[in-house]
């Protein structure tokens, strides 16, 4: 089992990034993983985390699945890229104005509008715990080949993705431990997946019904897990 691919979303549902490495913490998410979220206008939030259903996100505005992001960690600001809208560097804690005029765009008319960037101190997983997701590059070509499409990992929007363990082994692992470079984590659930994965992610247009696919291959809906740091340290592609 090799860890191939680590990535982190700075603005839940908005945006992607790539990482060679990353330093874990014990209970806590990967470092600045969905550290911010984008509250809707019909969203009632509550202090600290709050359920995804408040957020504007790929399962309700699937342009937004194109979305790439950089995150500069010491001014804090990010850098998102769309295919449909020029680059954007801003700051989510100082000018999230310039943010909510340059994604109105994306957002479908008949959907609460994008409101106000919030933060929780922890990562605004959809998990209510601090998670990990942890997803099998294996499964996901079983998955393509059996939907006859080749099904991109950014669909996923996963964290670490493994290489090298047999296709859904990942889904039996739940309670298990493991260990990645010098931090282990424990399987804490299954990952039950929304519309947000059928909208391709260099277009933002939906063309592949991957729930659908899911159930009638295998008679659910999951695709991945989520796990716990239970002792933090520095992991490696």
């Amino acid at each position: 089992m090799i860890l191939s691919r680590i990535f982190r979303h700075p603005i839940k549902a908005h945006g992607r990034e790539e990482l060679a490495s990353v330093l874990l913490s014990e209970g806590e998410c990967l470092p600045f993983d969905r550290h911010w979220a984008v509250a809707h206008e019909a969203a009632r939030l509550t202090d600290g985390w709050n359920r995804c259903a408040n957020f504007s996100r790929g399962a309700k505005a699937p342009a937004l699945m194109a979305m790439t992001c950089t995150l500069d960690e010491a001014s804090r600001s990010v850098t998102l890229r769309h295919p449909d809208r020029p680059d954007l560097t801003f700051r989510p804690d100082e000018d999230p104005a310039e943010f909510i005029d340059w994604v109105r765009p994306l957002m479908p008319e008949d959907r609460a509008q994008s409101a106000r960037i919030v933060s929780a101190g922890r990562g605004m997983t959809d998990s209510e715990f601090p998670s990990v997701s942890i997803l099998s590059l294996t499964s996901l070509a079983d998955l393509s080949a059996k939907m006859g499409t080749d099904l991109s990992i950014h669909r996923w929007r996963g964290n670490l993705w493994l290489d090298g363990v047999e296709p859904w082994a990942e889904l039996d692992m739940i309670g298990q431990e493991i260990a990645i470079g010098d931090a282990v984590l424990r399987i804490e659930e299954r990952i039950t997946r929304c519309r947000a994965t059928m909208a391709n992610p260099e277009t933002g247009q939906i063309d592949a019904d991957t729930l659908q696919g899911l159930f009638n291959h295998y008679g659910h809906r999951d695709f991945g897990v989520y796990a716990t740091v239970i002792r933090g340290g520095r992991i490696a592609t």
